[in-house]
């Protein structure tokens, strides 16, 4: 990336890409997950929608949907919108987890059940407990006035203890004491699952930079509700550690970019689709898996702007870290970015221009938000034009304005190929965390350049 020129998007630019931002979320997004979603018979949420915003009829339900649904729900009150409505369907959906999901004989949660709460897949999956604790730490954030009539308990705290209970069960029962870092799959008595497709053998960045978003928003929790507690330390120094894990073991040693897949000593391996849990991957041409030199530029952003937040809240040194996050911002302007019709594609090299070109709906979102953390963090130019540049894509065809939500997937002419507005992978967690931090970052940015 270039050096740092204090650049402040102009004023007048700011204010017409904001006003689009509020335009969507208070006429469209906010509206459609306030009426989508919770489920009135059984408690949690429903969370499959077709393309007009309907119920499919699928009613299994995901731990991985579940606590991202309760995180969204969370996060939106947190930012002022519902009138209370979004505390209450995060409050209903954590009682409904807590219940049916939560395995209270061997520890942790199970990974799927049918509607009524009956457990499907029995596996302990750590992808699915690490959105889990950062789901019930944003709520214990945004909802520290919640009561449960029912019970007479204090709703935030319960949550709260709920996710230290699911860190304490990861650091005892996943940890590789070993080589460092997590394994990830296991069978409902914490034994592992066979290797390969199973996943008993591999690492992944993927599940450590969402345990770094889950322990940092955790220790954000505890300071918001316990400060002074003795927790706090320790979570910091384990939110810590995984940040350089992160940072020494799993970026390419020449690129910068993000490598997927790891054996448990760290050797990087070719990216290969799991059995039972990433639902929503593309098919690969190859059965041996991605090659060892892919990247996906949406997750290298979002690991981008997801450090920057987490350095910020742990405290640690920014000048650290701040050439690894740039160097994934510039990746992505470089290759990610489609500069001619617009969006982000999918996976690509590290040295070479896309391979797989469609357009995915959450690589969108959060190429939105590490645009403007680099503008924010870095004062480069060229991160706003990227800004504006997914912006328009998103506006223009992502986003399904007759309904409210977002597309999933767009090829690279940007012809619609998966139309739904729910599924087992895709609810409210990326779109609408995007489009409120998005309305946060563009109201700073405007601040600034008002300030002159």
């Amino acid at each position: 990336m270039t050096k740092e020129s204090g650049f402040i998007p102009p004023a007048r630019e700011i204010e017409s890409h904001l006003e689009e931002i509020e335009h969507h979320l208070s006429e469209e997004l906010v509206p459609f997950w306030m009426t989508h979603g919770v489920d009135e018979k059984y408690g949690g949420f429903l969370t499959y929608f077709d393309r007009d915003g309907k119920p499919t009829g699928e009613t299994v339900k995901t731990l991985i949907c579940q606590t991202r649904m309760i995180y969204a729900c969370a996060r939106a009150h947190l930012e002022g919108f519902g009138d209370g409505c979004f505390c209450d369907q995060a409050l209903q959906g954590a009682q409904f987890v807590l219940k049916h999901f939560r395995d209270s004989t061997r520890a942790g949660y199970f990974w799927t059940c049918k509607r009524g709460g009956k457990p499907l897949d029995r596996k302990k999956i750590i992808y699915g407990h690490s959105f889990l604790i950062y789901a019930l730490s944003e709520f214990a954030i945004a909802c520290p006035a919640a009561t449960d009539e029912d019970s007479g308990t204090d709703p935030a705290y319960a949550a709260l203890a709920m996710a230290g209970e699911c860190s304490e069960t990861l650091l005892t029962t996943a940890c590789d004491i070993a080589h460092g870092g997590f394994y990830e799959f296991f069978e409902e008595d914490w034994e592992h699952t066979p290797p390969g497709v199973y996943g008993g053998d591999r690492k992944s960045l993927d599940v450590h930079m969402h345990l770094m978003e889950a322990f940092t928003n955790f220790y954000d929790a505890v300071d918001a509700l316990l400060p002074g507690d003795w927790l706090l330390e320790p979570t910091r120094r384990q939110a810590a550690q995984i940040i350089d894990l992160i940072c020494e073991r799993m970026l390419h040693p020449e690129f910068g970019t993000g490598l997927a897949q790891f054996a448990p000593d760290w050797t990087p391996l070719r990216a290969i689709q799991f059995k039972n849990v990433w639902g929503s991957d593309r098919e690969t041409d190859d059965p041996e898996g991605r090659p060892l030199d892919n990247t996906s530029y949406g997750h290298n952003v979002e690991l981008g702007w997801l450090l920057s937040w987490a350095i910020g809240v742990l405290e640690l040194d920014r000048g650290k870290y701040a050439p690894k996050i740039r160097r994934l911002y510039d990746h992505c302007l470089k290759w990610g970015i489609d500069w001619d019709k617009g969006g982000v594609f999918c996976e690509g090299p590290g040295d070479g221009p896309a391979r797989e070109r469609n357009k995915e709906f959450w690589q969108q979102a959060e190429a939105l938000v590490a645009m403007l953390d680099g503008v924010e963090q870095f004062g480069d130019e060229r991160c706003w034009e990227g800004y504006k540049n997914v912006h328009r894509f998103v506006m223009d065809f992502v986003i399904n304005h007759d309904v409210g939500e977002w597309f999933a997937l767009l090829d690279e002419n940007n012809n619609v190929l998966w139309d739904y507005m729910g599924h087992a992978w895709k609810i409210s967690y990326h779109t609408m965390r995007s489009m409120l931090e998005c309305r946060r970052r563009l109201t700073r940015l405007l601040d600034r350049a008002k300030a002159g």
